[in-house]
Protein backbone atom coordinates (compact mmCIF):
# COMPACT_ATOMS: atom_id res chain seq x y z
CA UNK A 1 0.00 0.00 0.00
CA UNK A 2 1.31 3.40 -0.79
CA UNK A 3 1.39 6.27 0.31
CA UNK A 4 0.12 9.65 -1.12
CA UNK A 5 3.26 11.29 -2.59
CA UNK A 6 2.53 14.28 -1.37
CA UNK A 7 3.73 13.20 2.44
CA UNK A 8 7.05 11.99 1.36
CA UNK A 9 7.37 15.29 -0.13
CA UNK A 10 6.38 17.01 2.70
CA UNK A 11 8.37 14.63 5.06
CA UNK A 12 11.83 15.45 3.24
CA UNK A 13 10.68 19.23 2.35
CA UNK A 14 7.47 20.55 4.86
CA UNK A 15 7.93 18.03 8.28
CA UNK A 16 5.92 20.38 9.88
CA UNK A 17 3.66 22.16 7.94
CA UNK A 18 -0.20 24.24 8.47
CA UNK A 19 -2.96 22.26 7.27
CA UNK A 20 -6.39 22.72 7.17
CA UNK A 21 -9.19 20.40 8.23
CA UNK A 22 -13.05 20.87 6.78
CA UNK A 23 -14.32 22.00 10.55
CA UNK A 24 -11.91 23.45 12.97
CA UNK A 25 -9.19 25.68 13.67
CA UNK A 26 -5.78 25.12 11.45
CA UNK A 27 -3.29 22.73 12.59
CA UNK A 28 0.62 21.53 12.55
CA UNK A 29 0.93 18.77 10.92
CA UNK A 30 4.14 16.52 11.69
CA UNK A 31 5.14 13.54 9.39
CA UNK A 32 8.97 12.48 11.08
CA UNK A 33 9.20 9.58 12.98
CA UNK A 34 10.91 11.86 15.86
CA UNK A 35 8.79 14.94 15.90
CA UNK A 36 5.62 12.13 15.65
CA UNK A 37 7.11 10.16 19.05
CA UNK A 38 7.16 14.07 20.82
CA UNK A 39 3.76 15.07 20.12
CA UNK A 40 2.47 11.58 21.51
CA UNK A 41 4.79 11.10 23.89
CA UNK A 42 5.91 14.56 25.08
CA UNK A 43 4.09 16.01 28.52
CA UNK A 44 4.13 19.25 26.54
CA UNK A 45 1.56 18.24 24.75
CA UNK A 46 -1.48 17.93 25.41
CA UNK A 47 -4.95 16.14 24.67
CA UNK A 48 -7.20 17.56 27.14
CA UNK A 49 -7.19 21.37 25.90
CA UNK A 50 -8.95 19.88 23.18
CA UNK A 51 -12.32 19.81 25.04
CA UNK A 52 -12.56 23.67 24.84
CA UNK A 53 -11.59 24.53 21.27
CA UNK A 54 -12.66 24.57 18.16
CA UNK A 55 -10.50 21.19 17.24
CA UNK A 56 -9.39 20.39 13.46
CA UNK A 57 -11.60 17.59 12.20
CA UNK A 58 -13.48 16.10 9.69
CA UNK A 59 -17.06 16.30 11.18
CA UNK A 60 -19.24 19.01 11.75
CA UNK A 61 -20.02 18.13 15.32
CA UNK A 62 -17.13 18.00 17.93
CA UNK A 63 -16.75 14.22 19.15
CA UNK A 64 -13.57 14.73 21.11
CA UNK A 65 -13.98 13.50 24.67
CA UNK A 66 -13.81 10.21 26.88
CA UNK A 67 -10.32 8.29 27.94
CA UNK A 68 -8.98 9.91 24.61
CA UNK A 69 -9.41 13.20 25.70
CA UNK A 70 -7.68 12.97 29.46
CA UNK A 71 -3.93 13.68 30.22
CA UNK A 72 -2.02 12.15 33.02
CA UNK A 73 -2.91 11.99 35.84
CA UNK A 74 -6.90 11.89 34.86
CA UNK A 75 -5.85 9.40 32.51
CA UNK A 76 -3.97 7.07 34.51
CA UNK A 77 -6.30 6.86 37.29
CA UNK A 78 -8.95 6.16 34.88
CA UNK A 79 -7.25 3.63 32.92
CA UNK A 80 -6.14 1.97 35.49
CA UNK A 81 -9.22 0.10 36.34
CA UNK A 82 -8.73 -2.13 33.29
CA UNK A 83 -4.70 -1.97 32.98
CA UNK A 84 -4.82 -5.57 34.77
CA UNK A 85 -6.83 -7.22 32.09
CA UNK A 86 -4.44 -6.53 29.56
CA UNK A 87 -1.44 -7.41 30.62
CA UNK A 88 0.31 -9.73 27.91
CA UNK A 89 -0.04 -12.53 30.34
CA UNK A 90 -3.44 -12.20 30.58
CA UNK A 91 -4.49 -11.74 26.97
CA UNK A 92 -1.81 -15.10 26.08
CA UNK A 93 -4.44 -17.42 27.74
CA UNK A 94 -7.14 -16.09 24.89
CA UNK A 95 -5.05 -17.57 22.33
CA UNK A 96 -6.24 -21.09 22.33
CA UNK A 97 -9.88 -19.18 22.10
CA UNK A 98 -8.81 -17.19 19.74
CA UNK A 99 -7.54 -19.96 17.17
CA UNK A 100 -10.81 -22.21 17.98
CA UNK A 101 -12.76 -19.71 16.94
CA UNK A 102 -10.55 -18.86 13.02
CA UNK A 103 -10.50 -22.73 12.14
CA UNK A 104 -13.99 -23.19 12.52
CA UNK A 105 -14.61 -19.66 10.68
CA UNK A 106 -12.23 -20.84 8.30
CA UNK A 107 -13.84 -24.24 8.24
CA UNK A 108 -17.01 -23.03 7.03
CA UNK A 109 -16.20 -20.60 5.10
CA UNK A 110 -14.23 -23.24 2.86
CA UNK A 111 -17.40 -24.87 1.88
CA UNK A 112 -18.55 -21.97 -0.50
CA UNK A 113 -16.66 -21.30 -3.80
CA UNK A 114 -15.80 -17.61 -2.66
CA UNK A 115 -15.70 -16.76 1.01
CA UNK A 116 -15.54 -12.79 2.29
CA UNK A 117 -12.31 -11.90 4.37
CA UNK A 118 -14.27 -9.22 5.93
CA UNK A 119 -17.76 -10.77 6.57
CA UNK A 120 -17.06 -13.95 6.95
CA UNK A 121 -13.98 -13.84 9.17
CA UNK A 122 -12.46 -10.74 10.19
CA UNK A 123 -15.52 -9.38 11.70
CA UNK A 124 -17.06 -12.33 12.77
CA UNK A 125 -13.54 -13.40 14.22
CA UNK A 126 -13.12 -10.07 16.23
CA UNK A 127 -16.93 -9.54 16.92
CA UNK A 128 -16.53 -12.98 18.79
CA UNK A 129 -13.29 -12.79 20.57
CA UNK A 130 -14.31 -9.15 21.86
CA UNK A 131 -18.08 -10.31 23.04
CA UNK A 132 -16.05 -12.79 25.05
CA UNK A 133 -13.32 -10.59 26.66
CA UNK A 134 -16.24 -7.99 27.38
CA UNK A 135 -19.34 -10.62 28.74
CA UNK A 136 -21.38 -9.58 26.28
CA UNK A 137 -24.07 -11.95 24.44
CA UNK A 138 -22.87 -12.29 20.39
CA UNK A 139 -26.72 -12.19 20.06
CA UNK A 140 -26.06 -8.23 20.61
CA UNK A 141 -23.68 -8.80 17.80
CA UNK A 142 -25.64 -6.51 14.96
CA UNK A 143 -25.95 -3.55 17.22
CA UNK A 144 -22.71 -4.17 19.13
CA UNK A 145 -20.51 -4.13 15.52
CA UNK A 146 -22.78 -0.92 14.93
CA UNK A 147 -22.41 1.62 17.59
CA UNK A 148 -18.45 0.43 17.07
CA UNK A 149 -18.15 1.43 13.62
CA UNK A 150 -20.46 4.79 14.93
CA UNK A 151 -17.62 5.53 16.92
CA UNK A 152 -15.37 5.73 14.42
CA UNK A 153 -17.20 7.21 11.71
CA UNK A 154 -17.43 10.57 10.09
CA UNK A 155 -19.12 11.00 6.90
CA UNK A 156 -20.66 7.53 6.16
CA UNK A 157 -23.27 8.06 9.15
CA UNK A 158 -24.19 11.71 10.08
CA UNK A 159 -23.79 13.33 13.03
CA UNK A 160 -27.54 13.15 14.31
CA UNK A 161 -27.39 9.03 13.42
CA UNK A 162 -23.90 9.29 15.41
CA UNK A 163 -24.93 10.59 18.36
CA UNK A 164 -27.83 8.17 18.69
CA UNK A 165 -25.42 5.71 18.81
CA UNK A 166 -23.84 6.59 21.12
CA UNK A 167 -26.31 7.40 23.44
CA UNK A 168 -27.56 3.81 22.85
CA UNK A 169 -24.16 2.38 23.46
CA UNK A 170 -24.08 4.68 26.70
CA UNK A 171 -27.82 2.79 27.94
CA UNK A 172 -26.54 -0.55 26.98
CA UNK A 173 -23.30 -0.63 28.74
CA UNK A 174 -24.44 1.35 31.71
CA UNK A 175 -27.19 -1.97 32.34
CA UNK A 176 -24.26 -4.12 31.34
CA UNK A 177 -21.79 -3.19 34.34
CA UNK A 178 -25.00 -2.89 36.83
CA UNK A 179 -25.54 -6.31 36.18
CA UNK A 180 -21.60 -7.35 36.34
CA UNK A 181 -21.66 -5.93 39.74
CA UNK A 182 -25.06 -7.50 41.38
CA UNK A 183 -23.63 -10.95 39.37
CA UNK A 184 -19.92 -11.41 38.64
CA UNK A 185 -18.76 -13.21 35.63
CA UNK A 186 -15.60 -14.66 34.73
CA UNK A 187 -14.94 -11.37 32.17
CA UNK A 188 -13.32 -8.02 31.43
CA UNK A 189 -16.37 -6.02 32.75
CA UNK A 190 -16.66 -8.00 35.70
CA UNK A 191 -12.98 -7.37 36.95
CA UNK A 192 -12.64 -3.77 36.04
CA UNK A 193 -16.05 -3.16 38.12
CA UNK A 194 -14.06 -5.04 40.71
CA UNK A 195 -11.33 -3.08 40.51
CA UNK A 196 -13.28 0.21 40.97
CA UNK A 197 -15.16 -1.76 43.89
CA UNK A 198 -11.70 -2.17 45.53
CA UNK A 199 -9.70 1.08 44.62
CA UNK A 200 -12.74 3.30 44.41
CA UNK A 201 -10.38 5.62 42.00
CA UNK A 202 -12.84 5.62 39.10
CA UNK A 203 -16.55 7.09 38.84
CA UNK A 204 -19.32 4.67 37.62
CA UNK A 205 -19.32 6.82 34.08
CA UNK A 206 -15.66 6.68 33.79
CA UNK A 207 -15.85 3.03 34.16
CA UNK A 208 -18.63 2.84 31.28
CA UNK A 209 -16.72 5.39 29.36
CA UNK A 210 -13.49 2.83 29.35
CA UNK A 211 -15.94 0.14 28.64
CA UNK A 212 -17.13 2.09 25.62
CA UNK A 213 -13.51 2.94 24.42
CA UNK A 214 -12.80 -0.80 24.45
CA UNK A 215 -15.86 -1.51 22.60
CA UNK A 216 -14.83 0.78 19.68
CA UNK A 217 -11.10 0.33 20.10
CA UNK A 218 -11.12 -3.77 20.79
CA UNK A 219 -13.51 -4.56 17.89
CA UNK A 220 -13.80 -2.45 14.98
CA UNK A 221 -9.78 -1.43 14.44
CA UNK A 222 -8.60 -5.02 14.54
CA UNK A 223 -12.11 -6.25 11.94
CA UNK A 224 -10.67 -3.31 9.86
CA UNK A 225 -7.04 -4.15 9.95
CA UNK A 226 -7.06 -7.97 9.22
CA UNK A 227 -8.47 -7.44 5.80
CA UNK A 228 -6.00 -5.29 5.45
CA UNK A 229 -3.03 -7.22 5.92
CA UNK A 230 -5.02 -10.31 4.74
CA UNK A 231 -4.83 -8.15 1.06
CA UNK A 232 -1.31 -7.08 1.22
CA UNK A 233 -0.18 -10.53 1.75
CA UNK A 234 -1.99 -11.93 -0.99
CA UNK A 235 -1.80 -9.25 -3.52
CA UNK A 236 1.51 -10.37 -3.60
CA UNK A 237 1.35 -14.08 -3.55
CA UNK A 238 4.86 -14.26 -2.34
CA UNK A 239 4.12 -12.96 0.21
CA UNK A 240 1.67 -15.16 1.80
CA UNK A 241 3.32 -17.87 0.96
CA UNK A 242 6.81 -16.76 2.85
CA UNK A 243 4.38 -17.46 5.71
CA UNK A 244 3.01 -20.64 4.43
CA UNK A 245 6.63 -22.17 4.34
CA UNK A 246 7.82 -20.30 7.88
CA UNK A 247 4.58 -19.61 10.16
CA UNK A 248 7.07 -18.90 12.84
CA UNK A 249 7.75 -15.45 11.10
CA UNK A 250 4.35 -14.62 11.73
CA UNK A 251 4.97 -12.48 14.73
CA UNK A 252 7.53 -10.37 13.17
CA UNK A 253 5.21 -10.11 10.51
CA UNK A 254 2.48 -8.54 12.21
CA UNK A 255 4.75 -6.14 13.27
CA UNK A 256 5.86 -5.07 9.98
CA UNK A 257 2.57 -5.07 8.55
CA UNK A 258 1.76 -2.76 11.58
CA UNK A 259 4.28 -0.42 10.20
CA UNK A 260 3.50 -1.11 6.38
CA UNK A 261 -0.10 -1.02 6.54
CA UNK A 262 -2.08 2.59 6.76
CA UNK A 263 -4.92 2.33 9.25
CA UNK A 264 -6.36 5.87 9.84
CA UNK A 265 -7.54 7.38 6.74
CA UNK A 266 -7.32 11.22 7.85
CA UNK A 267 -5.49 12.78 11.34
CA UNK A 268 -6.85 12.18 14.27
CA UNK A 269 -6.49 13.28 18.55
CA UNK A 270 -4.80 16.31 17.81
CA UNK A 271 -2.62 17.78 20.97
CA UNK A 272 -2.08 21.16 21.63
CA UNK A 273 1.09 22.47 22.84
CA UNK A 274 1.31 23.38 26.14
CA UNK A 275 4.39 25.59 25.57
CA UNK A 276 6.56 27.24 22.60
CA UNK A 277 8.11 23.54 21.19
CA UNK A 278 10.62 22.97 18.56
CA UNK A 279 9.81 20.37 15.83
CA UNK A 280 12.16 20.38 12.95
CA UNK A 281 13.58 23.78 13.00
CA UNK A 282 9.84 25.10 13.27
CA UNK A 283 8.59 26.93 16.66
CA UNK A 284 4.98 25.17 17.62
CA UNK A 285 3.98 28.04 19.28
CA UNK A 286 2.17 27.24 22.56
CA UNK A 287 -1.44 26.85 22.14
CA UNK A 288 -1.12 25.53 18.86
CA UNK A 289 -3.29 22.42 17.74
CA UNK A 290 -0.66 19.58 16.58
CA UNK A 291 -1.71 16.14 13.90
CA UNK A 292 0.71 13.42 14.42
CA UNK A 293 0.39 11.40 11.06
CA UNK A 294 1.55 8.15 12.52
CA UNK A 295 0.99 6.39 9.26
CA UNK A 296 3.56 8.83 7.42
CA UNK A 297 6.41 8.48 10.08
CA UNK A 298 6.07 4.54 9.85
CA UNK A 299 7.91 4.99 6.26
CA UNK A 300 10.70 7.53 7.73
CA UNK A 301 13.57 6.55 5.73
CA UNK A 302 15.91 7.98 8.45
CA UNK A 303 15.05 5.37 10.36
CA UNK A 304 13.25 2.91 8.54
CA UNK A 305 16.01 1.54 5.95
CA UNK A 306 14.01 0.89 2.63
CA UNK A 307 10.93 2.37 4.44
CA UNK A 308 8.23 1.72 1.22
CA UNK A 309 9.34 -2.41 1.05
CA UNK A 310 7.86 -4.89 3.53
CA UNK A 311 9.83 -6.63 5.32
CA UNK A 312 9.08 -9.44 7.70
CA UNK A 313 12.62 -9.70 8.97
CA UNK A 314 13.21 -6.17 10.42
CA UNK A 315 14.87 -5.64 13.36
CA UNK A 316 14.64 -3.26 15.19
CA UNK A 317 11.26 -2.29 14.15
CA UNK A 318 10.13 0.70 16.33
CA UNK A 319 6.62 1.48 14.48
CA UNK A 320 4.10 3.54 15.81
CA UNK A 321 1.06 1.27 14.74
CA UNK A 322 -0.26 0.84 18.24
CA UNK A 323 0.94 4.74 19.17
CA UNK A 324 3.11 5.38 21.81
CA UNK A 325 3.36 7.33 25.33
CA UNK A 326 0.64 7.79 27.55
CA UNK A 327 -2.35 7.08 24.92
CA UNK A 328 -0.73 3.58 23.76
CA UNK A 329 -3.10 1.33 22.75
CA UNK A 330 -4.48 -0.52 25.55
CA UNK A 331 -5.68 -3.47 23.65
CA UNK A 332 -2.36 -3.64 21.68
CA UNK A 333 -1.26 -7.13 23.45
CA UNK A 334 -5.27 -8.81 22.05
CA UNK A 335 -4.76 -7.09 19.35
CA UNK A 336 -1.56 -8.59 18.75
CA UNK A 337 -2.63 -11.86 19.66
CA UNK A 338 -5.58 -12.08 17.42
CA UNK A 339 -3.91 -10.90 14.24
CA UNK A 340 -1.27 -13.77 14.72
CA UNK A 341 -3.57 -16.53 15.49
CA UNK A 342 -5.91 -15.53 12.49
CA UNK A 343 -2.61 -15.61 10.03
CA UNK A 344 -1.23 -18.55 11.33
CA UNK A 345 -5.14 -20.39 10.93
CA UNK A 346 -4.96 -19.18 7.47
CA UNK A 347 -1.35 -20.00 6.16
CA UNK A 348 -2.47 -23.57 8.19
CA UNK A 349 -5.48 -23.94 7.16
CA UNK A 350 -5.65 -22.98 3.55
CA UNK A 351 -2.13 -22.15 2.45
CA UNK A 352 -2.99 -21.83 -1.38
CA UNK A 353 -5.58 -18.91 -0.15
CA UNK A 354 -5.63 -16.33 -3.17
CA UNK A 355 -8.08 -13.28 -3.89
CA UNK A 356 -10.45 -13.96 -6.67
CA UNK A 357 -9.41 -12.36 -9.99
CA UNK A 358 -13.49 -10.53 -10.44
CA UNK A 359 -12.85 -6.67 -10.49
CA UNK A 360 -15.34 -6.83 -8.09
CA UNK A 361 -14.27 -8.87 -5.51
CA UNK A 362 -12.93 -5.97 -3.03
CA UNK A 363 -15.09 -3.05 -2.25
CA UNK A 364 -13.22 -0.48 0.69
CA UNK A 365 -14.53 1.15 3.28
CA UNK A 366 -15.62 5.05 3.31
CA UNK A 367 -16.66 8.06 5.60
CA UNK A 368 -14.59 6.25 8.44
CA UNK A 369 -11.54 7.20 10.32
CA UNK A 370 -9.76 3.79 9.65
CA UNK A 371 -9.49 2.59 6.13
CA UNK A 372 -9.65 -0.78 4.58
CA UNK A 373 -11.83 -3.22 2.68
CA UNK A 374 -15.59 -3.25 3.27
CA UNK A 375 -15.53 -6.71 0.68
CA UNK A 376 -12.91 -8.84 -0.01
CA UNK A 377 -13.30 -12.06 -2.07
CA UNK A 378 -11.15 -14.95 -1.67
CA UNK A 379 -11.09 -18.33 -2.65
CA UNK A 380 -9.09 -21.78 -2.21
CA UNK A 381 -6.57 -22.64 -5.22
CA UNK A 382 -8.56 -25.58 -6.76
CA UNK A 383 -11.93 -25.19 -5.34
CA UNK A 384 -14.74 -24.93 -8.05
Amino acid sequence: MDLEPEYRLLQQQEPVCRVAFPYGEEAWLVTRHGDVRTVLSDARFSRAISLRRDVPRVTEENFSGGIVAMDPPEHTRVRSVCQRAFTPRTVARLRERAAAIATELVKDALTAKYFDGVEDFAVQYTLKMICELLGVSYDDRDRFRYWAEAGLATTAISDDERVRATGHMWEFVSELVAQRRRSPRDDLISSMAMTQAETRTVSNDELVIVVMTILVAGFETTATQLPNFMYVLLEVPARFQSLVADPAVIPSAVEELMRYVPLEANGASPRYATEDVVLSGTVVAAGSPVVAATVVANRDPDVFADPDRLDFARDPNPHLGFGIGPHFCLGAPLARLELQVALEVLVAAVPGLRLTPEESGIEWKAGMVVRGPSKLLLKAAGST
